[in-house]
């Protein structure tokens, strides 16, 4: 029976997502009294503390949306030491969603789950928790606001606005990405073309929870400077909801100006193909293709750009096949040199074959995973000849340009 269908279940998401309503419009509006109303008398004082930095660390944020809205995925039991614990008319824990969207970098808001426990007593519905639920893999995701005040700069670009986040203690490091989204994106337009949206969402991290909360554990090594992460695509949409690019804690001390441009044009590739770049693309495409774009018109060399390669072709000869998946996700210097040999087969491409033909290479690449055969394939119909032969000649350039 569906909830439409059954009055109780009707009655019970009417109330909550009226509560739901009024809670994300006492935190955008900063109203701690309104806030507190909120609260049912069993909840932790920790989970109203933190609403309130929330709704403060929100302030200084250009928010297009807020709200909390029930999803349609399924509810989760209510743990039942918490149910003994609350003595309520009814507990829920509803399938819950923060909507949230960031003026002028947001095409539309995206969606991030919320592990929340409701309580009612008599018809009056409050909130109890928002912690995780690790026995049924339930968790509340955190953002920016959540590990700190936030300011945020917004600059002009191509298609609108572009908007960096981060804490007033970055302000240096946030005022000097801003500036430099003002000519990073129009020259990943240059390459790409048009054809997205030309404006971005960047987010600079002070710490590994935050960093590792907005990327995933997948993304979090001490070794990455920048991610770009985005919701999932749906297949044949022109919209991609949730894009970001966000820097590391260590960014700031690692990164030097000319290298920070690199990563951040480098990231801004990644936001523009996104839409058309299916997941289990070959990554020396993929890294290769954004690396390219990052250094382009740099003035850098191959040793400069590529040292870890340079220094392997010098000692051992040039590489005899392309870097593979497993290469790039080795860690340290396996996956230093794939990364570095991605950009090498791009920036070759481009100087003997052209930029066409290596926009080309990843339009044909860049569709999900291929066999080694469809892969030869689609080399030899972008760029005119086979597999093989773009790895001698590839070689043979990176020996001319290492010595």
């Amino acid at each position: 029976m569906s909830a439409e269908s059954n009055p109780f279940e009707q009655a019970r998401r009417e109330g909550v997502q009226d509560l739901l309503n009024r809670w994300a419009k006492a935190v955008r509006s900063g109203d701690d009294a309104a806030l507190a109303a909120l609260f049912d008398a069993g909840a932790a004082p920790e989970f109203l503390a933190a609403e309130v930095r929330r709704s403060r660390n929100l302030a200084g944020v250009p928010l297009a949306d807020w709200g909390y809205e029930i999803g349609s995925g399924p509810e989760t039991p209510v743990p039942g030491d918490i149910a003994e614990r609350l003595q309520a008319t009814d507990v829920w824990a509803p399938h819950v969603l923060l909507r949230y969207g960031i003026a002028g970098a947001d095409t539309a808001s995206t969606r991030k789950p919320v592990s929340l426990v409701v309580a009612r007593r008599g018809e009056e519905w409050k909130l109890v928790s928002d912690g995780a639920l690790p026995q049924y893999d339930r968790s509340t995701w955190r953002g920016p606001w959540d590990f700190g005040p936030v300011v945020a700069r917004s600059v002009p670009t191509d298609g609108g606005v572009s908007v960096v986040l981060g804490h007033p203690w970055q302000q240096d490091r946030v005022d000097a990405i801003a500036a430099e989204l003002v000519t990073a994106v129009p020259a990943v337009t240059e390459v790409w073309g048009p054809q997205w949206p030309r404006r971005a969402l960047v987010l600079v991290t002070a710490g590994q929870e935050e960093f590792t909360e907005q990327v995933g554990h997948q993304h979090s090594g001490s070794d990455i400077a920048a991610v770009a992460v985005s919701d999932a695509v749906t297949p044949g949409s022109d919209t991609v909801t949730g894009q970001r690019i966000v820097f590391s804690p260590t960014a700031g001390e690692r990164l030097t100006e000319a290298s920070r441009r690199a990563v951040l044009r480098h990231e801004l590739t990644h936001v523009a193909a996104r839409s058309t770049t299916v997941d289990g693309s070959p990554m020396w495409v993929l890294e290769g293709f954004a690396d390219y774009v990052g250094h382009r018109g740099s003035g850098s060399d191959v040793v400069d750009v590529a040292p870890t390669v340079s220094a392997a072709v010098v000692a051992h000869g040039p590489p005899v096949r392309l870097p593979s998946d497993d290469d790039f996700g080795a860690g340290g210097e396996r996956s230093l040199a794939a990364y570095e040999s991605a950009w090498t087969v791009a920036e070759f491409v481009a100087d003997r074959f052209g930029e066409e033909s290596l926009r080309s290479m990843y339009g044909e690449l860049s569709t999900g995973p291929a066999d080694q055969a469809t892969v030869e394939e689609r080399i030899r119909s972008s760029i005119g000849v086979p597999a093989q032969e773009l790895i001698g000649q590839w070689g043979s350039w990176l020996s001319d340009n290492v010595r």
